[in-house]
Formats: structure tokens, sequence, C-alpha cells
């Protein structure tokens, strides 16, 4: 993810970049707001996120509200771009861990297991702020808003200030 090359700057709040304690660990929380309201723009984002990361060499998992969620992303990510191919698979049993470099979990992550955490799910893990890196992405309906402002708030206990992507006032 880091690079010493000037064409490829280190992103900030990364050791490359020099920042350390709680400021390195807020660069690492996000909100992605969409100006989109559908769950088909939340699930092309968080695909587009996913692929960034894996590009990156990230262990990713996304993690699902449900069954129905879990296999539309996976549908997505079979299909994402026509000349790669992102491993991963679908994780239900937290007994059998996801050995794919991308999981698409129906249960909470552990934090050592993966590099990037990406949350579209109604609840925020107890491990929030164990994860190396977190996106949460929220599409632009009430009800999702109102789960991510309840996400917000819960980091915000936990001494984390998440950065905001809010792409609705593009």
């Amino acid at each position: 993810m880091q690079g010493n090359n000037p064409s490829n700057p280190p992103e900030p709040g990364s050791p490359a970049a020099g920042t350390s304690g709680q400021d390195a660990k807020n660069q690492r929380y996000w909100f992605h707001i969409l100006a989109q309201n559908t769950p088909a723009a939340r699930n092309l984002h968080a695909a587009k996120l996913v692929d960034k990361a894996w590009q990156q060499g990230d262990r990713v998992c996304v993690l699902c509200e449900n069954q129905q969620q879990a296999q539309e992303l996976d549908d997505l990510l079979w299909n994402f771009t026509p000349d790669a191919f992102i491993p991963h698979s679908i994780a239900t049993d937290p007994g059998t861990p996801c050995s794919d470099p991308v999981g698409i979990l129906l249960y909470p992550p552990t934090a050592a297991d993966w590099d990037t955490v990406i949350i579209l799910s109604s609840t925020l893990p107890e491990q929030a702020d164990q994860y190396r890196r977190l996106a949460l992405v929220a599409q632009n309906d009430p009800a999702v808003l109102n789960q991510a402002r309840g996400h917000y708030k819960q980091l915000r206990k936990l001494g984390i200030e998440a950065r905001v992507h809010d792409m609705r006032k593009r």
C-alpha cells in the first residue's frame, strides 16, 4: 500500500507517511456515503474498494448483512473486471475460516485475519477498533444512513474519528 516512489506517494496515515499514534489510527477508518440510493450502488462501490485494496496486496473481507447480499457481491466480483480475476469466496461459518485473499463474510471478521475490512452490515463488529483498515459504505437511503450514523458514534466511543467521504456533495 505504501511506496517510496514519488509517483506513488504513501497513503496519508500510513507508516511511510510518518504519521503515528491516534492520528495514524484515525486515518485507517473511512465512511463512504454514496450519492446513489440503491443497494446495487453500494455493492459496486464495495467491489471497487475490494479491487483497490486487493491490488495493493491486502487480504480483504466484506461483512455482509445476509446471504442474498453476499451472493450479489459474489456475482459482482466474478464479473467486476473482464481482464482480471479477484480470488474470493463466501464464508458462512467462523469455524471454517476463509483462505482466499478476499472473503465475503456472514460473521464478524477476526482482526488478525484481514488487512482491510469493508462493512455493509447493519452491525459494527465488536473488534472494529482492532482492524488495520476499516471502510463503511452507505448508500443515500435514510435507513442505511441512520445505521451509518450509529456506526460513526460507536467508533467515536472507541476513540476513533473516521474520515468521511461524502459523495453526495459532488
